[in-house]
């Protein structure tokens, strides 16, 4: 028997490996609307729909959730991925985990704007001629006096 084709996927969720936040927001979009379809999921979550039909096979084989099949109006035959029990506990603890991601993300960039901004106060005032920048009130040529571009020269 031949072995199943699973594609080359390092940003989405499989059996051994950590949820990542692309499978934070796919559970996330799944509880609010389970009616999603795996384009539209794509479209918000900002991957390919290959990549989105791999992490949701890989949260059914996690057992996070389960596939349930429905008629759309259309009389077309539909998919709804429905969180599990599991599902919801484990989109809780990845909450919790990405907030604390997020919240170290957040101290660390205001550090390194705090430090900017007092590097920046720190500077000696310099006139604008010491410091290499260019005031465009004295450096710019008058149009009407400057001759050094000539009239014809598109």
């Amino acid at each position: 028997m031949a072995e199943e084709f699973k594609p080359f996927v390092t940003d989405t969720l499989s059996p051994e490996t950590e949820p990542n936040e692309s499978d934070y927001q796919i559970l996330r979009l799944l509880q609010d609307n389970p009616n999603l379809s795996q384009r539209e999921i794509a479209a918000e979550v900002k991957i390919s729909i290959g990549a989105v039909n791999y992490c949701l096979r890989a949260l059914v084989e996690k057992g996070w959730i389960k596939i349930n099949n429905f008629r759309a109006s259309n009389n077309r035959l539909r998919y709804a991925y429905v969180l599990t029990p599991r599902g919801l506990s484990e989109k809780s603890s990845l909450t919790r985990r990405f907030l604390q991601r997020k919240l170290t993300e957040y101290e660390r960039i205001k550090s390194e704007i705090h430090r900017l901004k007092a590097e920046i106060t720190d500077l000696p005032d310099l006139p604008p001629e010491a410091s290499g920048s260019v005031s465009p009130q004295n450096h710019l040529p008058d149009r009407d006096t400057d001759t050094s571009i000539s009239k014809d020269t598109p």
